[in-house]
């Protein structure tokens, strides 16, 4: 995959936070910190997506006869 190189600011706090990370291992550098919490980004923003689309295709689908019981029931039974 293509990389691409940019200049980023931050703040000494942000950069403090970034080096704690690297400093716990979780990263080896702060490239690596920064392009997990893009893909972290990314998802969130696919899960957002995706609840906004089934609202709307809830809206869309008009008013239900069940229950609010009966609709957990089936959620609970594996059924919707």
């Amino acid at each position: 995959m293509q990389t691409i190189r940019k200049s980023i600011t931050f703040t000494r706090q942000q950069n403090d936070w970034i080096k704690l990370q690297l400093k716990k291992g979780d990263f080896t550098n702060d490239s690596e910190y920064i392009r997990n919490l893009v893909r972290k980004d990314q998802q969130q923003h696919l899960k957002l997506m995706e609840l906004k689309n089934a609202i709307d295709d809830g809206f869309k689908s008009g008013v239900s006869l069940k229950s609010i019981s009966d609709i957990v029931k089936e959620v609970d039974n594996g059924l919707l």
